[in-house]
């Protein structure tokens, strides 16, 4: 299950017991900030993009949207999502808990600077209905992310 990745994952940092699980679903931007009560913006969607045989994932800010001319400037290729079934079989964690956190080594991750903007965010945590509440610092070394990036564009 994917939530026990995550989870797997979290715990080497001390951080498995800070997962927020929810009775409501916690799939979209706009119900992860109602089932924690946030602004929509501090939630972290994260966004899987096809790379070669792999993917990346970039995680951002819930108001902000990939602007493909900056994504091709920072990567040289055009963004391209992956299908629901893709991001699953290469992440491990359906659309609607995608994360970072307890996937492949392969896998490279990458933050937004739409993020930096907050104190903390809440990315999910490989379910449709958790998530967990962190610094952007410690988001940024959890999820081992290459580097911070602006590839993003309508949040500011």
């Amino acid at each position: 299950m994917s939530i026990e990745n995550a989870r797997k994952h979290l715990a080497k940092f001390g951080r498995d017991k800070d997962i927020l699980e929810f009775n409501v679903s916690s799939a979209t931007v706009s119900l992860a900030a109602e089932a924690l009560n946030v602004v929509p913006s501090r939630i972290t969607k994260t966004l899987a993009f096809k790379k070669d045989d792999s993917c990346i994932l970039i995680g951002m800010a819930g108001d902000a949207r990939i602007d493909n001319k900056k994504f091709k400037e920072e990567f040289g290729f055009k963004a391209k999502m992956l299908s629901p079934e893709e991001t699953l079989a290469l992440t491990g964690h359906a659309v609607g808990g995608v994360c970072a956190f307890g996937v492949p080594e392969n896998i490279e991750s990458y933050l937004d600077v739409s993020l930096k903007r907050f104190n903390t965010v809440f990315p999910a945590c490989g379910s449709s209905n958790s998530a967990i509440e962190l610094t952007c610092d410690d988001l940024f070394n959890i999820t081992a992310s290459v580097k911070w990036i602006d590839v993003c564009k309508d949040w500011q």
